[in-house]
């Protein structure tokens, strides 16, 4: 599953959060966080009042303590750059420019080539790129009907991308990682979308209301909160209260688990041709449904930044 059309304004909707160990290099890994669904058609650029944020728990306990901030400057003439900051402990659970600056004033891809900006141990990519998320959203909510036709084919997305060493990531490699963007409400900075694990928002939080305060709250406050309206669409899979329950419980809080000793794809982080639907579907199922008839895009690249070229541009 996936995130698109979560949250109101496009430039920091978060589409998809994706992190893999480094094809060929077990000693890096690979964020990916995407926004901004049908890019460029309602958004052209990065909104440079926002912080497009990494999340990082390295030891369990839902709060962050590394994190990846990534600010954008105005657009300017059709250009905008990019600064990404590393911040660790107290400081990676704040927002904005906080912590130490690892890429700076990298340039935007609005193009079909994509422009990598490496930073020491670092390397980034910020841009236009196709939308690697493949579904059949007809099927799936049509009690898993599969039509086969892909909804993404063809659409794009603003996708930020950050290879870094494991180094960096602290000692213990069993890590929880989520994404959120914070950007002006009412002329106060608020966390306006939240991801971790795929499609969390979409499938659990029927009403705006749910979406609203879900995509604003804190992962320590999750199970809490909104516990028990997971186990209630899970009970609408047909699953018993008690095993409902206990899925509701792993779901929540939506973070989204990696190990950067392995290289297995969801749910061990998430890799681009991760088939997210089709797990979620055998897991409500038991194993019953039928594969969707969508396959990854081939357009993926293998070399960084692993997002195909953007649509529409040749």
């Amino acid at each position: 599953m996936s995130h698109h059309y979560a949250t109101p304004e496009p430039q920091t909707n978060i589409t998809d959060l994706y992190v893999f160990q480094k094809p060929g290099d077990p000693t890096r890994s690979i964020f990916i966080l995407n926004v901004n669904p049908d890019a460029p058609k309602q958004a052209a650029a990065f909104d440079a009042r926002a912080s497009y944020e990494l999340k990082i728990d390295t030891n369990g306990d839902a709060r962050a303590d590394i994190a990846f901030h990534v600010l954008f400057a105005p657009l300017h003439e059709g250009q905008q750059t990019a600064t990404v900051y590393y911040a660790a402990g107290s400081a990676a659970e704040q927002t904005h420019a906080v912590g130490e600056i690892i890429i700076e004033r990298a340039p935007v891809s609005f193009g079909a080539e994509a422009q990598i900006q490496p930073g020491g141990t670092y390397r980034f990519f910020a841009g236009l790129r196709s939308d690697p998320f493949f579904i059949d959203p007809a099927g799936f909510f049509d009690n898993f009907t599969w039509t086969g036709e892909d909804a993404n084919a063809t659409t794009n997305v603003f996708g930020i991308v950050l290879e870094v060493p494991n180094q960096v990531l602290g000692e213990q490699p069993q890590l929880g990682v989520w994404a959120r963007t914070v950007a002006p409400v009412h002329e106060l900075m608020r966390q306006v979308d939240h991801c971790g694990l795929p499609g969390t928002t979409p499938v659990f939080m029927r009403s705006e209301e749910d979406k609203l305060l879900f995509t604003r709250s804190h992962p320590v406050d999750q199970r809490a909160r909104f516990l028990p309206t997971v186990v209630t669409v899970f009970q609408e899979y047909g699953l018993g209260e008690a095993e409902a329950t206990r899925l509701a419980r792993d779901w929540l809080p939506d973070i989204l688990p990696y190990d950067y000793t392995g290289a297995s794809g969801y749910p061990n982080g998430r890799t681009l041709t991760d088939d997210t639907v089709d797990s979620f579907a055998r897991l409500v199922t038991k194993g019953q449904s039928s594969p969707n008839r969508v396959t990854a895009h081939t357009d993926l690249l293998e070399r960084f930044p692993y997002l195909g070229p953007p649509h529409g541009l040749g």
